[in-house]
């Protein structure tokens, strides 16, 4: 009997076991279907950088669209630079049609605001608390409280589609203000504000209007119009000016000040109205026009599924294995970040008669030809061709290449003609359909025609091109001699890849005019007076723009810098520059002093900082020297320190894209030397990493072992064949291969031998 039982408990044992196991076949078999069918869009977090000075616009957007509804926060008149229109804690006062992401300094747009409201018309206290905000790649939504209205947002490249879901009332109200831009609180009369403003209720379903504004990063006025089609009749309408109400009435203008239009709805059986609202610079009917085009009759939640389809494919650029969720999370809003600005109008050029792409708001190639542009070149070619093509146009009808434009006019230039270093990057890498000899024409003007409008365009030639630096009696003179120098080495590329030989050898030349402003005492690039003499006191870790009276942020030596932070951007002699330092063992320490070894911050004045450009290529300089693995060590630690998920996720202004394009860049493994044809190789967090070059060719990076701790490279191979150097030609990668990395928590000597190119042979 015994026995028996014995026997009837195995065979229930076993029939527990075959259950649990097939219970774990589905489970498993689910979770990999679950995981193959994981969009890539689900990683974007368009909050990420939205506070701590990021300035990203959380609202909605497809890539490089003009349309990016967002919503707008009450001003702090005080602060000058939440120039998104948006922060985390402060009140809703509705969604404007237009904005600028990432970007520091001045704002511009904010356009055409929508204020959805409930019951008596409000022009005073019409702010709002919110709840439920969330947002992912083309969609945002949130419940506004006061008004108990919940709204949702998305876009094509020149219409911002609304959607308000209202409480069953009589009278839900939209307040459309037409005077509406950004507020931030500029000095120097650069504050953003409308000039004049004409409203007009055209059908019984449709707004028009025109804003003329002028101020932001460009003070330039300019001109937006716009066509506002609602999916509902209205019940009733009216227009406002400043505190006014008129009901009634079809046309309303505005100097200086806001006003607009209204229009209610009976929202009793149907609780949502929606709103497709055409931006155009030409003409509102050219907006309606944009709305028939790209719409037609498609609904709000199609249109958002066709932006979700939209940023899929342009995110699946470049697909990574391995990482974190966490890691994942900041590299695809990186990568999304990264495709948000120049803004694409084509069709919508006002100002010139032409058939080339269009694109506005460069705001700053200063920051973006860093990483943004060299980025594009090898994921999205055709759109940094058109830009390129946009940039050479925007010469032939103006007569120079900008280094800031928006809204048709140029914006300040922060250094050197840093147009010519996106030209050269586009030109090393053979991206094809552009016309070289008229952009080489537009460098050779930055290079030898003193600019009547230095502040704007081209350079501040006059001591330059006679003395070989700029002193002191001019502003930025320490930083703008260093980016002219390399300037004019990006000219001598162009130059003899055309075959001008004499041009070739002028610029190489010149390119060396950055050892003019060399102190080998301090081993800094330091200002020369007008008579020739350093200038004192000086101090290479001190940030002159902030030694106020002496100097204004704009009359500083050095842009946005330090002397240490501007010596170390001399991209192409690097071998130069370690010979001026004394060699390579000194040319490491002189580095990790910069990087301030020992200290617990990255942050430490004048010195390395994540926060803004003219050093963020200083970690790659130690290939240079032979010692690669101090690179792997310092990009993973500024990955680790600077980049998150969340609100304060970015270390400071994303400046339309670079900050975000440099964690791409390094999260992969590679990163440019901006307007040359090689790469570094650094230390990626993904143990695969997958780059689609078109027309069927792919470069895959693997890490094998990569993880927080195994950041070291112990050897490599390029297509199966071993390699023992930190960078890659582009033609290495642009055709498609593979690269593998042997990933360790060992420090190691890869790589030391064989140095990446520099104009200074060793």
């Amino acid at each position: 009997m015994k026995n028996n039982q014995d026997f009837d408990s195995q065979k229930k044992t076993l029939k527990t076991i075959r259950l649990t196991a097939l219970f774990l076949c589905f489970l498993f078999s689910n979770q990999n279907i679950a995981f193959a069918q994981t969009k890539l869009i689900s990683y974007v977090d368009p909050f990420i950088g939205a506070d701590r000075d990021g300035n990203t616009v959380p609202g909605a957007a497809v890539p490089f669209g003009f349309a990016n509804p967002s919503p707008d926060v009450v001003p702090n008149p005080n602060f000058r630079f939440d120039t998104s229109g948006y922060e985390s804690d402060k009140p809703i006062i509705g969604f404007s049609q237009t904005h600028v992401s990432g970007t520091g300094g001045e704002s511009k747009y904010g356009n055409f605001r929508v204020t959805p409201q409930v019951g008596e018309i409000n022009l005073k206290d019409f702010a709002s608390d919110k709840k439920d905000e969330s947002a992912e790649a083309g969609y945002y939504k949130v419940t506004l409280i006061k008004p108990n209205v919940k709204a949702e947002l998305t876009t094509t490249r020149l219409v911002a589609i609304h959607r308000y879901t209202f409480p069953k009332t009589e009278n839900a109200e939209i307040l459309i203000d037409t005077g509406s831009a950004i507020f931030t609180g500029g000095g120097s009369g650069r504050r953003q504000r409308p000039i004049s403003t004409t409203t007009r209720i055209v059908a019984p379903n449709r707004i028009e209007g025109t804003g003329n504004f002028i101020g932001g990063w460009n003070p330039s006025p300019y001109t937006l119009h716009f066509s506002a089609e609602f999916s509902q009749n209205f019940k009733s309408y009216g227009t406002w000016r400043n505190e006014d109400v008129y009901p009634n009435t079809k046309t309303v203008t505005g100097e200086q000040t806001g006003a607009g239009a209204f229009v209610t709805f009976d929202t009793i059986t149907n609780q949502s109205v929606e709103i497709k609202i055409g931006v155009s610079f030409v003409s509102s009917e050219k907006a309606n026009a944009n709305i028939k085009v790209e719409t037609g009759s498609a609904n709000f939640d199609e249109i958002r599924n066709r932006a979700s389809k939209i940023w899929e494919e342009t995110l699946s650029k470049i697909k990574v294995e391995g990482g974190s969720d966490e890691q994942k999370q900041i590299f695809y809003t990186a990568l999304y970040r990264s495709h948000y600005m120049p803004h694409d109008v084509s069709g919508e050029n006002v100002w010139w008669e032409s058939d080339a792409p269009h694109y506005e708001d460069f705001y700053a190639i200063w920051d973006t030809f860093r990483t943004v542009h060299p980025l594009l070149t090898l994921i999205q070619p055709t759109r940094q061709r058109d830009m390129v093509r946009s940039l050479i146009d925007i010469y032939k009808h103006t007569g120079w290449m900008p280094d800031a434009r928006i809204a048709g006019a140029n914006g300040m230039i922060q250094g050197g003609s840093n147009a010519d270093v996106l030209i050269a990057d586009a030109f090393v890498k053979n991206l094809k359909g552009i016309d070289y000899e008229t952009a080489y024409q537009a460098m050779v003007k930055n290079a030898e025609v003193d600019s009547p409008r230095s502040a704007y365009e081209g350079r501040e030639l006059g001591e330059y091109n006679t003395r070989g630096y700029i002193s002191t009696k001019t502003e930025r003179s320490a930083s703008r001699t260093v980016e002219y120098a390399y300037n004019d080495f990006c000219i001598a590329l162009v130059a003899k890849g055309l075959g001008k030989t004499a041009d070739f050898q002028k610029y190489i030349k010149r390119s060396k005019n950055w050892m003019n402003l060399w102190d080998a005492e301090t081993k800094s690039i330091r200002p020369r007076t007008e008579n020739g003499e350093w200038m004192t006191p000086f101090d290479k870790t001190k940030l002159y723009m902030l030694d106020s009276p002496r100097f204004t942020w704009m009359s500083s030596p050095y842009y946005e810098g330090s002397s240490y932070q501007y010596s170390t951007y001399v991209p192409h002699d690097v071998n130069g520059l370690i010979e001026k330092v004394g060699g390579d063992k000194a040319f490491v320490n002189w580095l990790d002093d910069f990087f301030g070894e020992g200290n617990q911050t990255l942050r430490r004045e004048g010195l390395y900082t994540h926060v803004n450009e003219p050093d963020i290529l200083a970690a790659f300089l130690y290939i240079h020297a032979g010692s690669p693995a101090k690179t792997q060590d310092k990009v993973r630690d500024i990955m680790r320190r600077e980049y998150r998920t969340g609100r304060a996720g970015l270390p400071g202004n994303d400046d339309a894209g670079t900050m975000s394009s440099w964690f791409v860049w390094n999260a992969i493994g590679l990163y440019p030397n901006a307007g040359q044809d090689f790469y570094y190789i650094g230390s990626p967090i993904f143990t695969s990493s997958t780059i689609d070059l078109g027309n069927n060719r792919k470069f895959t990076i693997e890490a094998v072992n990569s993880s927080e701790v195994n950041k070291f490279i112990q050897s490599a191979t390029l297509d199966g064949k071993p390699i023992e150097r930190a960078w890659l030609r582009h033609s290495e990668i642009a055709n498609g291969g593979k690269l593998v990395l042997q990933m360790s928590e060992k420090w190691s000597k890869w790589g030391n031998a064989n140095r990446p190119p520099s104009m200074s042979s060793k």
